[in-house]
């Protein structure tokens, strides 16, 4: 039925751009055989469209989660708590930031001098800096 459909809005098309074609230059009539002629193309353009939608349907593709926010928001992407009990700490229980230890317990960062590298051995470390008075320092070169 859908081909039948398509094949007459195509046939409709043509013969409504061959009117406005012989119309001998009025603008009105040519206009309107023109805009009825483009309206049938565009329903025969859709009509192809379905069939072939219809005959290789597109992949259909299932999301667990979409974030789509327009403030703040929370994602859960454990596993649903089992029952009514809760599983998160307590508010008021602090737990360490996993990414700032190391693994064998000492902080990352310990602000202690390191050893030189391979490359630049020329560089050494910086200074200790004394706050007001090497600002007055500082201050003092510059004039």
């Amino acid at each position: 039925m859908l081909v039948a459909q398509a094949h007459a809005l195509d046939e409709l098309f043509s013969n409504l751009a061959r009117k406005a074609n012989s119309c001998n230059g009025y603008l009105k009539p040519t206009e309107t055989y023109f805009r009825l002629a483009f309206k049938a193309q565009a329903q025969c353009r859709a009509t192809w469209q379905t069939l072939a939608e219809m005959k290789n349907p597109r992949p259909v593709a299932v999301f667990n989660q979409a974030n789509i926010s327009n403030g703040p928001q929370q994602v859960n992407n454990g596993p649903a708590p089992s029952g009514n009990a809760q599983t998160t700490t307590a508010p008021d229980e602090n737990r360490p930031n996993e990414l700032l230890e190391a693994h064998d317990g000492e902080r990352l960062d310990t602000r202690t001098a390191g050893t030189a590298g391979e490359a630049n051995q020329e560089l050494a470390t910086v200074g200790e800096v004394d706050g007001a008075d090497n600002h007055e320092r500082q201050s003092d070169k510059r004039r």
